[in-house]
């Protein structure tokens, strides 16, 4: 049987990766028919999760057409605020509330996170899963829902900081800092951490868009 709500949901789960890992940046055009052909699904649950996405401010119009949303110098501002705060609570609540199994999936993700050292994309798929798991150990269904919100708008960068030189490994050590200050129980050192963390990727991706604007 043709189940309508799943394959809508898969529909938009699938144009949100693909704007998640850059397969579509911001100023991409969307087509119905070759997004539908892209994914092997119809038309209808597409048309769907493009009105979604545009709901959600991910897409925007362009005439008749919608395109991947861009943010600008005052929004993408506005977003680090946000993400910062957000972020610093989560590492706060996580020190007070990550099982120690919590604590050892983010101590093996450092591990293996090693590895991806000289592959920025990897790199940062890493960290989205590194962050993820900092919201699940907050355990706290509303910020989780929020901080979901507030990575769906990270996607409208069209870039990584992650890709600037010397940041994997600057990452991987901020990382090891609020993993420890979890483990400890220390909530205030693990908001400062993530706070900082932040606040350091926020300072590169200034640099970056300084540069590209040369």
């Amino acid at each position: 049987m043709y189940d309508t709500k799943n394959t809508q949901k898969d529909a938009y789960a699938m144009i949100l990766e693909a704007i998640d890992s850059h397969a579509y940046v911001p100023g991409d055009r969307l087509v119905e028919s070759e997004l539908a052909d892209r994914f092997g699904v119809s038309r209808t649950p597409i048309r769907e999760a493009l009105q979604r996405l545009e709901t959600q401010g991910l897409l925007t119009r362009d005439g008749r057409s919608l395109i991947v949303a861009s943010l600008d110098h005052t929004q993408m501002a506005e977003l680090y605020v946000v993400r910062g705060e957000l972020e610093g609570l989560a590492a706060r609540l996580a020190a007070r509330h990550a099982t120690p199994e919590e604590v050892g999936v983010l101590r093996d993700m450092l591990a293996k996170d090693q590895a991806y050292l000289d592959d920025p994309d990897a790199m940062s798929r890493a960290n989205r899963r590194f962050h993820k798991q900092i919201h699940l150990a907050s355990h706290n269904r509303f910020l989780v829902q929020q901080l979901d919100l507030v990575h769906r708008s990270m996607a409208l960068l069209a870039t990584t900081s992650i890709a600037a030189e010397g940041r994997p490994q600057d990452t991987l050590a901020e990382h090891e800092v609020i993993v420890s200050a979890i483990e400890n129980g220390d909530g205030d050192a693990a908001y400062q951490a993530l706070r900082d963390h932040i606040s350091k990727a926020y300072i590169t991706r200034l640099k970056l868009d300084a540069e590209a604007t040369q």
